[in-house]
Order: C-alpha cells, then sequence, then structure tokens
C-alpha cells in the first residue's frame, strides 16, 4: 500500500482489507469517545458534542491525512469556536435563545453561514484543514453551546480526543503526523 500508516491499522488492512480497517476505525472511535464521555460525566461536562464524531473518525479512519494532525484539529476547532463567537456578536445574537428554541431568523443565518465561511477562510490560509471545525462553529453560531463553561468543556472536549486518539495511535504504531 502506497500510504500504508503502520501499526495495527496497517497490518489490520493488510489480513482484512477494508474489513480490518473498519474494525481498527470501529474499536478506536468507541473507546476514544466512550472515554470522553466517562470524564465529562466524572467532571460533569459536556465533553461530548457532534463535532467530535468526525474529528474521531479521522484520527482512525485517515490518521496520515493532513486534517487528522493533532495541529489542524487543534488550530481548527479553535478557530471554529471564536469564529462562533465572534458571529453571535456581529448579528447580536448573544442574548438569543438557540436556534431550536426560537426558530431561524435572517440573523441566525448570517451569523451561520459567515461562521463556516470564516473559519474554511482561515484554516485554507493556515493550511490547517480540518472539516469536522464546521460543525463546531455551527454548533455556537445556532446558539447550541455558547456560555463560557459550555465553550471551555467544546475545547477540553477537542484536547482531550486529541490527546487520546494521538496516545492510541501511537500505541498501536500508526504513524501519524503530529504537527506537519
Amino acid at each position: 500500500m502506497a500510504d500504508d500508516p503502520g501499526g495495527a491499522l496497517g497490518a489490520a488492512e493488510r489480513r482484512a482489507g477494508r474489513l480490518g480497517a473498519a474494525g481498527y476505525a470501529f474499536a478506536l472511535c468507541l473507546v476514544a469517545l466512550a472515554a470522553a464521555g466517562a470524564i465529562g460525566l466524572l467532571v460533569k461536562q459536556p465533553y461530548l458534542f457532534p463535532s467530535l464524531g468526525p474529528t474521531v473518525m479521522l484520527f482512525f479512519e485517515s490518521p496520515t491525512h493532513k486534517s487528522a494532525t493533532p495541529r489542524s484539529t487543534l488550530i481548527g476547532h479553535g478557530v471554529a469556536l471564536l469564529a462562533g463567537v465572534g458571529c453571535l456578536v456581529v448579528f447580536g445574537l448573544t442574548d438569543h435563545p438557540p436556534v431550536i428554541q426560537e426558530g431561524l431568523t435572517p440573523a441566525r443565518i448570517g451569523a451561520a453561514a459567515l461562521s463556516v465561511a470564516l473559519t474554511a477562510l482561515v484554516l485554507r490560509l493556515l493550511s490547517c484543514p480540518h472539516p469536522p471545525a464546521g460543525a463546531t462553529t455551527l454548533i455556537v453560531s445556532l446558539g447550541l453551546l455558547t456560555s463560557t463553561s459550555e465553550l471551555l468543556a467544546i475545547a477540553a472536549g477537542v484536547v482531550l480526543v486529541t490527546v487520546l486518539a494521538v496516545a492510541l495511535n501511537r500505541v498501536l504504531g500508526v504513524r501519524q503526523p503530529i504537527w506537519s
């Protein structure tokens, strides 16, 4: 294989093809998200949120891709949080209830569209592709998680799954780039 990630993932792919790679992704996505959820439960913080799913999938389905590096992940979600909060401020939505309570408004559409566009722009300029960050910025700009404690929980959840995923891949011998 030209893009052999090595370690347990590479061995699983050589031994069982797509089924082997699928099993690797299944097992490690399950472990990483269950661990993040358990830690969140212990500290009573929402460390699980929708964009962590695709983030973890990238770590274990395509760990050698640039979008799956810890650099792209951490910068991607950080930019997404800032863009989401910035758009809430620009569109005067900081004191509004979330879209699921208030309904869709022109201001909410503007905040959502602009937050994703800004996130894509900045990540492209920084050469840090991480598509799941588009979901993070929507979570914020749609008003689903916006308090300081919720934003910190999102950041902590991203750091937690990043550390867990890198550690699991390293222990299993997968050659995942860290910062390049």
